[in-house]
């Protein structure tokens, strides 16, 4: 794959040299070092320089990054998913439930990654899989794909300065006296487990969770009444399992969760969606905004 990004030099931004304008947009000092040892990697008005060459207003900057590269050992599966925004650079996807991100054991087929390498194997492309933000197998939503090494260095550089913000929606059991609070609560792993999580005061990692309630409902379950709330959560760290476990903590476990809820309730998966995402473009700087309402499988709670 092959992505060739133009840039036209300001008046704000003539006698910069390359390299510190490409600082400039967040372009890391592992990817500059690649630029630099590339040949026709970073050419100014069309001829090579180098990247401590000062710009003039007017400048025509071409950075060409070439990539032959793909992932090994994710096979090819044509796999349902849904494209909410593509370019050069990202591709945004409603992920559905019941599908894992990455291949693991007993997931080798099934995965995010196998439906996406068969998307752009059809296309003629290769792909190098980078998720930048992961959902649980059972959580549906919004996640972003780089499509690129240049666009996930950046993604990720984002990712971990928390400037790519994610608000999810979930419905929970029980309803609440206070309708919005933050779970302060670090989380580590279970000791006889590979996947569950609990909290862990002595051990755990730092986690943060932010919560409004924004309906509250009562179904039916086996004809019993069953009260549950529907909440926008907004998430300051991004530990596994986060969200269903600090709504355990505080005694409202997600309905549906059969890890976490001794009751799981009328649905078949924990009833957790990546609803929103916003973030910048790693190569035009535009702010990037996303919805995904919820999906019919759990809507129905609150439509019922």
């Amino acid at each position: 794959m092959n992505r060739i990004i133009n840039y036209t030099i300001s008046e704000n931004d003539k006698n910069k040299t390359i390299i510190i304008y490409l600082r400039e947009r967040f372009y890391s000092s592992k990817m500059l070092t690649h630029l630099k040892h590339t040949d026709g990697a970073v050419l100014l008005n069309n001829v090579p320089v180098f990247m401590n060459t000062q710009l003039k207003a007017g400048d025509n900057l071409q950075i060409n990054y070439e990539e032959n590269e793909a992932s090994e050992n994710i096979i090819p599966v044509n796999l349902p998913f849904e494209t909410i925004y593509e370019d050069e650079d990202i591709i945004v996807i409603n992920k559905p439930y019941d599908m894992p991100v990455h291949p693991a054991i007993n997931n080798f087929d099934n995965t995010l990654a196998n439906g996406l390498t068969y998307y752009f194997n059809s296309k003629g492309e290769d792909l190098v899989f980078r998720c930048i933000n992961r959902l649980d197998r059972n959580t549906s939503g919004l996640l972003v794909v780089a499509k690129n090494r240049l666009s996930a260095s950046i993604l990720s550089d984002f990712m971990k300065k928390r400037e790519i913000h994610r608000e999810y929606l979930a419905i929970v059991s029980g309803h609440f006296d206070d309708k919005s609070g933050t779970v302060d609560a670090p989380i580590g792993r279970v000791s006889d487990s590979i996947i569950e999580r609990f909290v862990d005061y002595e051990n755990g990692d730092k986690a943060i969770t932010h919560y409004e309630v924004i309906g509250e409902y009562v179904v039916k379950d086996d004809n019993r009444d069953v009260p549950c709330s529907l909440l926008k959560i907004k998430l300051d760290t991004g530990r596994t399992h986060q969200i269903r476990v600090h709504m355990k903590h505080i005694g409202h476990p997600l309905i549906g969760d059969s890890l976490y809820n001794k009751e799981p309730g009328p649905l078949k998966r924990q009833a957790l969606h990546s609803h929103k995402l916003d973030f910048i473009h790693p190569v035009t700087l535009k702010e990037m905004h996303f919805e995904n309402p919820l999906p019919e499988d759990i809507s129905w709670i609150i439509n019922a």
